[in-house]
């Protein structure tokens, strides 16, 4: 029941127009982070370079989407939780196609 009464007050609650705008500049020291992570990893020699930075930038990813999905459910934002769940599985989707091929 407990799962149900939480599931209904995330449909009744509104969300904040501010998120959005929170969500956009949470990007900004993980674009920061990955800059730094690209141009040293630029110069190494190793096999499956790009390979590497791909899992990297989807970690990143992937990483502040649980955020997200965690913020969400705390505030009672559904659609932040939907949103972020499938960017998660937009995420996966892409690495796995490009590993895969």
């Amino acid at each position: 029941m407990a799962f149900k009464g939480k599931f209904c007050k995330m449909m009744e609650t509104d969300r904040d127009p501010q998120e959005a705008q929170d969500w956009l500049f949470s990007l900004t020291p993980l674009g920061v982070a990955f800059v730094f992570f690209f141009f040293l990893m630029i110069p190494m020699d190793m096999p499956n370079k790009s390979e590497v930075l791909v899992l990297g930038a989807a970690a990143g990813l992937a990483g502040l989407q649980a955020y997200w999905v965690y913020r969400g459910w705390r505030k009672n934002h559904l659609c932040t939780v939907v949103l972020s769940g499938t960017a998660l599985s937009i995420i996966a989707g892409l690495v796995w196609i490009y590993t895969a091929v």
